[in-house]
C-alpha cells in the first residue's frame, strides 16, 4: 500500500494459485470487513460487503487464470485495509510477463468481464507493479456510522 494515507491493515492472506482459493479469498474478505464493522460498533453494510467480496472473487480468479499465480507453486496475496473513510482491497499475483489488467470492450463473450465488474463496483481501482508481481487495488466507501436514536445511558443518577 502506498501514499500518506492513514490505513490499518484488517488482514492479509497468501493463498495457493488454484481455483479453490477464490472461495477462500471471498470468505477471508467477508470475515475481515465484518469484524472491522463489529469492532466499530455497527453491522456491516451488506451492499458494500457484497461489492468487496465480488471484486475479491473477480481479481483472485483473474490472477489464477491469467498470471503466473496459476502455475505450479504460484500464489495470490489478498490484503484488506481501512482508513480515510475507505476500504481498500489489494490482490497481488505472480505477474503475467508484462501484461497488465485492463477493461476489455464488451463483446458478449462468456469470459473477460472481470475488470469490467471491478470498474463498476469499486469507487476507484488501479494496479501497480511490485517487482515481477502485479497488485490490483480497489477502493470502497466505509459507510458512516448511524447516529443513535437516544443518548447513551450513563448510569449516573
Amino acid at each position: 500500500m502506498g501514499g500518506a494515507r492513514d490505513e490499518a491493515v484488517l488482514g492479509e492472506v497468501t493463498l495457493p494459485g488454484v481455483r479453490r482459493s477464490v472461495g477462500c479469498a471471498r470468505s477471508f474478505v467477508r470475515e475481515a470487513v465484518t469484524a472491522h464493522s463489529r469492532l466499530a460498533g455497527r453491522a456491516p453494510d451488506e451492499e458494500v460487503l457484497d461489492d468487496l467480496v465480488t471484486v475479491a472473487s473477480e481479481t483472485v480468479s483473474n490472477a489464477v487464470t491469467h498470471t503466473a499465480s496459476g502455475l505450479a507453486g504460484g500464489e495470490v496475496t489478498v490484503v484488506v485495509s481501512a482508513g480515510d473513510g475507505l476500504y481498500r482491497l489489494e490482490v497481488a499475483d505472480d505477474g503475467a510477463a508484462g501484461s497488465r489488467p485492463h477493461v476489455r470492450a464488451e463483446v458478449g463473450a462468456e469470459s473477460g468481464r472481470g475488470m469490467r465488474i471491478v470498474e463498476a463496483l469499486a469507487s476507484r481501482w488501479g494496479f501497480r507493479a511490485d517487482g515481477h508481481r502485479t497488485v490490483v487495488w480497489a477502493e470502497f466507501p466505509v459507510p458512516a456510522a448511524r447516529g443513535r436514536d437516544r443518548e447513551p445511558f450513563s448510569g449516573r443518577g
